[in-house]
C-alpha cells in the first residue's frame, strides 16, 4: 500500500518525504483547492522545488484540485490544470466534472484521481467516472464501514484510496453546506471551511476563558488552559435543551491502524493521512509511524500487531488528543 501524506506548505513536503512518504498531495496558493487558508500551500515557484525533491527520491506529488467552480470561474481551475500538467505533478485529485473532463481532453497522459470531495461511496458511481474521466484512483469519503470499503475494492474498476488518520468530516465529502450556511463561504466552493476572516476570538478576563466566534454566532468558549482548535462549526459546543455539549461532532481524529491488515487483504491502494493545514511536527510525526507500521505489516503479515508506542504518537497529534475508528467500525452497512 501507498502511504500518501499532506504538504501544507515546502517544509512540510519535505518532512513527509523524509518521514517516508510514497507520496505527498498539495495545492495552490487560491480556491483552487480545499484548503485554502491564509500562509498555506504553494506558488509555481515552490511546487516546482517541491516536485524536483520528490522526484529525486522517487517519489510522487499529486495536485488537490478538489473544489467546485461556477461557470464563470471554470477558466481558472482549467489553467491550474494546466499549469499541474507544466509542472509534471503525477497526478490530479479534482472532484468537479467539468475539471475531470478537461484534464481528460487536455492532458490525457496525467494521471486523474477522484477526490473524496467528489461523494463516490457506490461501484456505479466509480463506474461512471472511471469510463467517462479515465480516473486511475478513488479517494473514498471517511463515512463508510469496513465492510463497505471491502466490497467497493471487489467491485471498483480503479485504484481505491482511503482516509488512515486525521480529522474526521460528519458529512459526506463534497456535499457540507455549514459553513456555507453560517459565513455564505462554503470548503466546497471556496475552498475553507469556516473562513478566517469570518473568525473573532475573545477574551474574558473575569476568568481567563475565551469565545470564538464565526461570523458573529457563538461558536465554543473555552476555560484557562484549555485546548482549543481551529473553530468550525460543526465541531463547536452548542445550547441544546439546556445542556452544551458537541452536539454535531466531537474534536477527535480516524486513526484506523488497527485495521492496516484488513485494508491490506481488502486490496486498498493507498492509505492518505489528513492534515494539510497542520505544521511540520505533526506531518513528520504521522508519516513516520505509518511508514514503520506499513513497513513491518509488509515485512511480517501474519506476526504483525498494533504497537503502543505507535498508537502513542498519533494519540499525541490527534485533534482533541483522541482517536475513534469513526464509521469504519459501524455495526450496520
Amino acid at each position: 500500500m501507498q502511504l500518501v501524506c499532506p504538504a501544507g506548505n515546502l517544509p512540510a513536503l519535505r518532512a513527509a518525504i523524509d518521514a517516508g512518504a510514497d507520496a505527498v498531495y498539495a495545492g495552490f496558493r487560491d480556491q483552487t483547492n480545499a484548503r485554502a487558508f491564509p500562509g498555506l500551500n504553494f506558488d509555481q515557484r515552490e511546487l516546482r522545488q517541491g516536485i524536483a525533491y520528490a522526484h529525486a527520491l522517487d517519489r510522487q506529488v499529486y495536485l488537490a484540485l478538489n473544489t467546485y467552480p461556477d461557470s464563470a470561474r471554470l477558466p481558472a481551475w482549467q489553467a491550474a490544470v494546466d499549469q499541474a500538467a507544466e509542472l509534471g505533478v503525477d497526478a490530479i485529485i479534482a472532484a468537479e466534472m467539468g475539471v475531470l473532463d478537461y484534464a481528460c481532453r487536455h492532458h490525457p497522459q496525467m494521471a486523474r484521481h477522484l477526490s473524496v470531495q467528489g461523494s463516490a461511496t457506490t461501484a456505479p458511481a466509480l463506474k461512471y467516472a472511471y469510463e467517462r474521466f479515465g480516473i486511475a484512483r478513488a479517494v473514498l469519503p471517511r463515512v463508510l464501514s469496513v465492510q463497505q470499503v471491502e466490497r467497493l475494492c471487489a467491485a471498483s474498476p480503479v485504484a481505491i484510496e482511503v482516509f488512515a488518520f486525521g480529522s474526521l468530516c460528519i458529512m459526506v465529502e463534497g456535499r457540507c453546506q455549514l459553513s456555507s450556511y453560517v459565513t455564505g463561504m462554503s470548503p466546497n466552493r471556496h475552498g475553507v471551511c469556516s473562513p478566517a476572516n469570518f473568525v473573532r476570538w475573545e477574551e474574558h478576563p473575569q476568568d481567563n476563558s475565551r469565545s470564538v466566534r464565526v461570523n458573529g454566532m457563538l461558536i465554543d468558549r473555552f476555560a484557562e488552559g484549555e485546548p482549543a482548535g481551529y473553530p468550525t462549526v460543526c465541531k463547536g459546543r452548542y445550547d441544546v435543551g439546556g445542556e452544551i455539549f458537541h452536539a454535531l461532532e466531537e474534536p477527535t481524529s480516524l486513526n484506523t491502524l488497527e485495521l492496516l491488515p484488513r485494508l491490506a487483504e481488502a486490496g486498498v491502494a493507498a492509505l492518505k493521512i489528513e492534515g494539510r493545514q497542520r505544521g511540520v511536527a505533526y506531518v513528520r510525526a504521522v508519516a513516520s509511524t505509518w511508514r514503520q507500521a506499513i513497513d513491518r505489516y509488509r515485512g511480517d503479515p501474519q506476526r504483525w500487531s498494533v504497537q503502543d508506542d505507535w498508537q502513542r504518537a498519533l494519540s499525541a497529534h490527534a485533534e482533541g488528543q483522541q482517536t475513534t475508528l469513526g464509521p469504519y467500525h459501524r455495526a450496520w452497512h
